[in-house]
Formats: structure tokens, C-alpha cells, sequence
């Protein structure tokens, strides 16, 4: 009989450890621009706090426009498009589609890992156990991220990083303490609650704590409140955020189940909420901080609040300063404070690498900025992004031979102009456009067509930065005489203040999921200013027409067309959009 557990070994260009939304858009980017690469994830599922473990909806940069793009938008028009009644399983489909009906990603779940062999001052191999196989998996490759949140590959490694909150003087931070101290954020065990057009009881378990109103300053439930998400059940942030989890977790599940006896049971209560039904109860906690690496740069409170204006600016944030209490919910205090900040302000490249480990990165709530900074970047549209940054930069070092630090020193400007061709927003940077396109003759009628090519795929301040078109109506670019194109590129209108604060006239309820679901909670579906249905023409020197796409359910904001072929002209005609009466088109580009 054999002795032992099988070991499964991979090879790789590119290792992402941690499957939230950080580490999917690192490895969506990175296989998406030829890198092969293997993502391990500890959980059976993708989505980390967005996922149905935690249930914690996607926040980002809040104001007008602000929403992120590249693949987050990729992930939420598909969400948008096939989700309607914002469904926990559906959502969990989408996301470990995308990830795996990508060919260049093995995904590796279920996967806890524990271990990693140096080279010298590299990463030659990380090694982690699955539980459902009951196998080792070695994961060998050039290079890694560590998108696990908790900084897994820290403390295995010997990679420089940091945990709780720096003292006032040492960034000259005003809203830090003035001694520096081991204090985090906490982490909350989420509800989930649904209404229904009948009363149902709740009997809380013996161990659940009781509460009562006058124990609950600040916190007291409302659940006809669209945004109610029962985010200040939180504790943690005065223990050690990663090995007393269990213990928090106990606590915390004591302190969710008296919550929602309060909400049923209170006097007060009963009858406001007597057709309230308990649909879901968190049993994983949802951390907001724990470990955070150091980088070349370590991002703080002022360079936020100045609007981070960067020369290797890959990501934005935009998120209030949201520090929340370290006693959390035992606290009597506010339990967080929202501090301003900018959005947008810039995040650098530089926060996204060690310091001192030659081949990692890094991305999540776990990159190199202070305590201050990290109660704004820490939030999942922002770590989106910032996954979606390292996946490109490591695209770049795996075809060049570069470490992350060389990549900033040698191809910053391409690793910018990528992320922006991927739809990526950065904050004072333009697209750069395809000299065939820049060089080309724009015919529309449209006055505003020349926003076409101004390198902005979004409005920015008071400039709309998109042209309006008619359905039915044409813009082309015209060559002059047949030439060979590969590429059309098209971006759409999504309406980026779908999914907004109220107080910048969004609605709470556009999120990409919903926490509780009143009786008449409305359906989610594509945003009507997307464009449904267009064609693309290639005009030959004849005038003969080769139709190169005909699209009748687009639902993406970002169209990227491979084409074979020389024409002279290519015509853009939209034909329906999603409920609006004319198209709105940020940019059109031929390469």
C-alpha cells in the first residue's frame, strides 16, 4: 500500500496567491497579455469579501464618474447582464468563470498555502495543501503576487511589512495617534435578511448575547434602510487581526445572532420587523487589515490627501479615509470616522513590490501604504484595480526578464499606456491613440466626434469626453488608401454614476449585490446607456463593404475586435442601446 500524500506540481511564468478581487484581475490581466499563470486560492470560491462567504458589497471611489473600469467593469456587466435579482450563487458563477474560462490561468482552489523555497533573495516555489484532495501543490514560477489579504508570503519569504498604525509624527499624519501601536481595523460577520409579506419568529440561540437599546450607541439596525449591511459588527482591531480569528469569530457570530434578536424580539421591534426573516448568516469574517508589505514607496495620508499626483500612477482610489475604531463594536465611540479624501488621487506604482524581495508583488488591501492610507485604498474596487496593475506589470517583467523594480525603471510608460488600453482609468494620464487612427480622416456628423480620439474614455470634471451619436448614424476613419488593420477598439457608455453614493444621485440598491431585500427590492439590469447593438464595416478602395462585426447584445463596456484584413475605411454604426435614445461612445480606435 502506498504511503504518504501526492504532491502536484506546477510551473508557471506568474503565481497569485488569493483569489479575492485583487488577486483575480492580477491574473486575468497578466494571462490576458500572454503570461501563464497559477492562482491558488485558500477558499472554494473566488471574490474574497465579495464573495458569498463574506458578502460584502464592492465599494470604490465615490463621486461623480469615478466608478473603476477594466476588468471590475468586465465582471460587473456580466453581473448586470445575467443577475437581475442579484443572486449569491449566480454571482459566485460569474466570477469563477471568468477566471476559469481563461486559458492561460490554472486555478488552483481549496488551497491553503503554508510554505515557500528561496533563491537568494528570490521566490523559487511557494507549497500549499488541499483539503478536498488531500494533495501538496508546489507552485514553481518566476515570479509572484501575494494577494491574499493577510500577507500569507510574508512572514514565509522574509518580506519587509508592517501591522497596526504608525505613530503621528513619523509621516507627519494629523489623524494618527500620536503613538504608534499594534491596533487594526476589525473584522465583521455579515447578515443578510429578506422581507416577506407574512411574520415569521426568531428564537436566538442560548449563547447568543442580548442586547438592548441602550447598549447599542450608533449602532442600531434599520432595515428599511437600503444601505443597512450590519458593517459595525466588528471586532478585532485591539487583537492580532490573523492568529485570534477563531476567537473572534466565536465572538463575533455571539454578537450577530443577539443583533438580529434585537431586531426581531426588541419591544420596539417586533412589530416594525415582523415580516423580516433571517436569509443569511456570515460564518467566515470579513477582515478589513492585517499585515501590509513595504514597498519603494509606502503611500500615506497627506500624498492622499494632496491627490497622489505620481509620475508611475497604475491605480486610483477615491474612498474616504475610513478608520474605523479599534474596539469596534464594543466601543461606545463612533465606529469610524470618515476622514476626507480626493477622488480621485493617484496610487503608485511603487506601493504595488518588496522592498526587499527581488520577484514579489503585491496587491489588496495588504500594499505598501500607512495605517492612514489604508483605511481608503483598502476598500475592493480600489484593490480591483490595483490587482489589475500588477497582472500587467507582470506580463511585462515575464517578457522582458525584468524584476517589478525594472519594470519601473524600464517600462513604466508602456505599463501605463496598457492599463489605460484595458479600460483602466488613471487620473491625470491620456490614452495614447493609434497613429492609424490619429492620422486618419473622422467623418461624423456629430459635433462632438473629435472626443473620439482625445485619449479620455470617460467624462472627466465638466468635459463629457464621449460623442452622441443617433441610431443608425456612422463615424468612420478614413486612411486614404487600403491598409492593414488588426485591432478595432470601441468603449461604450456604462454609466459610471450607476453605482454611486446617494448624496452624488446614485442609489444604494445599484450595487453590485444586495445585504437585504425588501419586499419590493428592484431588479439590476444592464445600464440603458450601454449600446446593445452596433456593426462594424471594413470599406475596401472600391467602395465594397465587409461587414467585421455584427453585434445585436453587447453588454460590455469595453469591445476589443480582432480583424484581418486592408481597407481603407472602418464605419462604426450603433444600431440599439439598452433603453436609451441615442449612443454614447467614448472611443472608436483602429490599429
Amino acid at each position: 500500500m502506498e504511503r504518504g500524500l501526492r504532491t502536484i506540481h506546477h510551473h508557471a511564468d506568474f503565481a497569485v496567491v488569493g483569489g479575492g478581487l485583487s488577486g483575480m484581475c492580477a491574473a486575468i490581466e497578466a494571462a490576458r497579455h500572454g503570461a501563464k499563470v497559477a492562482l491558488v486560492q485558500e477558499r472554494p470560491m473566488l471574490g474574497g469579501n465579495a464573495s458569498s462567504e463574506i458578502r460584502m458589497w464592492v465599494c470604490g471611489a465615490r463621486q461623480r464618474n469615478m466608478l473603476e473600469t477594466g476588468i471590475l467593469e468586465e465582471i460587473m456587466m456580466e453581473n448586470c447582464y445575467r443577475n437581475p435579482d442579484k443572486n449569491y450563487s449566480i454571482w459566485d458563477g460569474i466570477l469563477y468563470e471568468i477566471v476559469r474560462c481563461e486559458p492561460n490561468i490554472d486555478l488552483i482552489l481549496n488551497c491553503s498555502v503554508h510554505a515557500c523555497e528561496m533563491d537568494g533573495g528570490k521566490i523559487a516555489s511557494v507549497s500549499g495543501w488541499q483539503m478536498t484532495t488531500q494533495e501538496n501543490h508546489v507552485i514553481r514560477a518566476r515570479y509572484f503576487a501575494d494577494c491574499s489579504g493577510d500577507s500569507i508570503l510574508a512572514p514565509l519569504c522574509g518580506a519587509e511589512y508592517r501591522v497596526g498604525r504608525e505613530a503621528r509624527a513619523e509621516f507627519g499624519e494629523s489623524i494618527a495617534p500620536v503613538e504608534g501601536d499594534s491596533c487594526t481595523m476589525g473584522m465583521s460577520c455579515m447578515i443578510q435578511a429578506r422581507e416577506e409579506d407574512r411574520p415569521s419568529a426568531f428564537v436566538p440561540p442560548k449563547w447568543a448575547y442580548k442586547f438592548h437599546k441602550e447598549d447599542l450607541p450608533h449602532r442600531i439596525p434599520q432595515m428599511e434602510n437600503p444601505s443597512e449591511n450590519f458593517w459595525y459588527m466588528e471586532l478585532g482591531g485591539e487583537y492580532d487581526s490573523i492568529h485570534d480569528t477563531e476567537k473572534l469569530r466565536d465572538e463575533l457570530l455571539k454578537i450577530a445572532y443577539g443583533i438580529w434578536d434585537f431586531v426581531k424580539n426588541d419591544p420596539e421591534n417586533r412589530e416594525k420587523y415582523a415580516n423580516w426573516r433571517l436569509d443569511w448568516m456570515g460564518i467566515l469574517p470579513g477582515k478589513r487589515e492585517s499585515r501590509r508589505y513595504v514597498g519603494d514607496h509606502l503611500l500615506n495620508q497627506n500624498e492622499v490627501r494632496a491627490g497622489g499626483r505620481f509620475e508611475d500612477i497604475v491605480a486610483y482610489g477615491g474612498w474616504p479615509m475610513d478608520d474605523h475604531h479599534p474596539g469596534g463594536f464594543r466601543s461606545p465611540e463612533e465606529p469610524t470616522i470618515f476622514h476626507p479624501a480626493p477622488s480621485p488621487y493617484g496610487i503608485p506604482y511603487r506601493c504595488l513590490y518588496s522592498k526587499n524581495v527581488e520577484n514579489l508583488f503585491f496587491a489588496g488591501r495588504n500594499i505598501s501604504v500607512t495605517h492612514c492610507a489604508v483605511s481608503s485604498t483598502r476598500v475592493m474596487g480600489t484593490c480591483a484595480l490595483l490587482g489589475q496593475a500588477v497582472g500587467a506589470a507582470a506580463a511585462i517583467a515575464v517578457r522582458d526578464g525584468l524584476s517589478p523594480r525594472g519594470v519601473y525603471e524600464q517600462k513604466l510608460a508602456e505599463l501605463k499606456q496598457t492599463l489605460m488600453d484595458d479600460d483602466c482609468y488613471l487620473p491625470f494620464n491620456v490614452r495614447a491613440i493609434p497613429q492609424l487612427t490619429a492620422d486618419a480622416q473622422l467623418k461624423c456628423a456629430a459635433e462632438n466626434a473629435g472626443n473620439l480620439r482625445n485619449g479620455s474614455d470617460r467624462p472627466i470634471g465638466e468635459n463629457d469626453n464621449g460623442c452622441m451619436l443617433a441610431l443608425g448614424e456612422a463615424v468612420e476613419l478614413d486612411f486614404g488608401c487600403e491598409t492593414p488593420i488588426s485591432q478595432v477598439r470601441i468603449v461604450w457608455d456604462s454609466d459610471l454614476n450607476r453605482d454611486t453614493m446617494p448624496e452624488i444621485g446614485g442609489q444604494p440598491w445599484a450595487k453590485n449585490m444586495l445585504h437585504n431585500r425588501t419586499w419590493h427590492s428592484p431588479d439590476f439590469y444592464v445600464p440603458k446607456t450601454m449600446t446593445r447593438a452596433y456593426r462594424v464595416e471594413g470599406v475596401k478602395a472600391d467602395g465594397a463593404v465587409d461587414v467585421l462585426r455584427e453585434e445585436s447584445n453587447n453588454y460590455q463596456r469595453l469591445n476589443k475586435i480582432a480583424v484581418q484584413g486592408a481597407y481603407q475605411a472602418v464605419r462604426l454604426i450603433p444600431l440599439a442601446t439598452w433603453g436609451n435614445e441615442q449612443s454614447h461612445i467614448f472611443a472608436f480606435d483602429v490599429r
